[in-house]
């Protein structure tokens, strides 16, 4: 088959620029009359912004943590989320666009052989979570809302500790969701993706600081913006945080985003019999053209690029399959 480098996916619902994917459930302001009759604690974080508009502060990392579990509770029906102090809390609008966006990767690119009915399926779809996070965010949103298998993995034993007790202790997940410890922190799917496995999907939201530095420069700038959207709490002389927190393993590694998309890619070629599509997440556009460049050289039969948007953020995802 030849490869298709740099091709777009296009949906097939119409949508403007700058807005979420059409199944997103999280499109448009949050409803937070609805979400706190799901998680009444969230109530005493919500207060006017100067507009008059009812809000939260996003630059309190309580009120964040409160808000995830009120929408992790309202739209996917996980009651019981807790995450480690100072580790990872994802904004789920984003994550949960990938995943939608994947879905559509997944139907329009689907065998031209008879499909089984959608219910049977969604049972036989298995999908890698390369780095899970302590948050397990990406096996929530997608057993929930496609009904998918995760496996999900990380190199953190005690982000793993953390996705295994969300996973117990939510009985929606059970059975839907198994979480390993990657054991070579050198390796992705090594190890993880035995002789037997097969999996339809590999979703990443890789580490895209080279260092801590870097990472904090970035807190900073969320910060400013914070400041100047005019979050009600936010101080102008206060310290810089990390609102949505993170430790080392999610937010940087030794060279950066491209040194760990070109490991992945490189990883992935031995791997290619036994996944249908490989995904990653891509934060700097700057990096996309050496990875569709790396991967046709890995002879990847088809690359595809899928642009998502929200707001004035701009993200996108690189999918490839051997």
């Amino acid at each position: 088959m030849k490869a298709t480098k740099g091709s777009k996916l296009s949906v097939k619902k119409a949508f403007k620029k700058g807005e979420l994917h059409p199944n997103n459930p999280h499109r448009g302001r949050y409803d937070l009359v609805a979400l706190c009759k799901s998680s009444p604690e969230l109530k005493a974080f919500i207060k006017p912004n100067p507009k008059g508009d009812n809000t939260i502060d996003f630059s309190d990392e309580n009120a964040v943590l409160c808000l995830n579990r009120a929408l992790l509770a309202h739209y996917y029906h996980v009651s019981n989320w807790q995450i480690p102090e100072g580790y990872l809390c994802p904004p789920i609008p984003g994550r949960a666009d990938y995943i939608h966006y994947v879905a559509d990767l997944l139907a329009l690119c689907s065998s031209p052989e008879p499909e089984p009915e959608s219910a049977n399926l969604a049972k036989k779809i298995k999908v890698l979570d390369v780095g899970t996070g302590a948050n397990c965010i990406y096996p929530i949103i997608g057993s929930q809302c496609y009904g998918w298998a995760f496996t999900a993995t990380d190199i953190d034993p005690v982000s793993v500790n953390s996705a295994k007790a969300i996973v117990k202790s939510n009985t929606c997940l059970q059975g839907k969701v198994d979480v390993v410890l990657q054991k070579d922190a050198k390796s992705i799917f090594k190890g993880i993706i035995q002789p037997h496995d097969h999996f339809l999907l590999t979703i990443c939201n890789p580490p895209f600081h080279s260092s801590m530095a870097e990472a904090k420069a970035g807190s900073q700038r969320k910060w400013k913006n914070l400041n100047k959207a005019g979050a009600p709490s936010a101080k102008k002389n206060a310290e810089p945080k990390l609102n949505f927190g993170g430790q080392k393993a999610e937010l940087w590694c030794q060279g950066g985003e491209i040194t760990f998309l070109t490991r992945m890619a490189k990883e992935s070629v031995a791997f290619g019999h036994q996944v249908a599509w490989f995904t990653s997440l891509v934060s700097k556009k700057e990096n996309v053209r050496p990875l569709q460049t790396l991967l046709a050289q890995l002879g990847a039969s088809q690359v595809k690029v899928i642009d998502m948007s929200q707001g004035q953020k701009v993200s996108r995802l690189v999918a490839w399959r051997f």
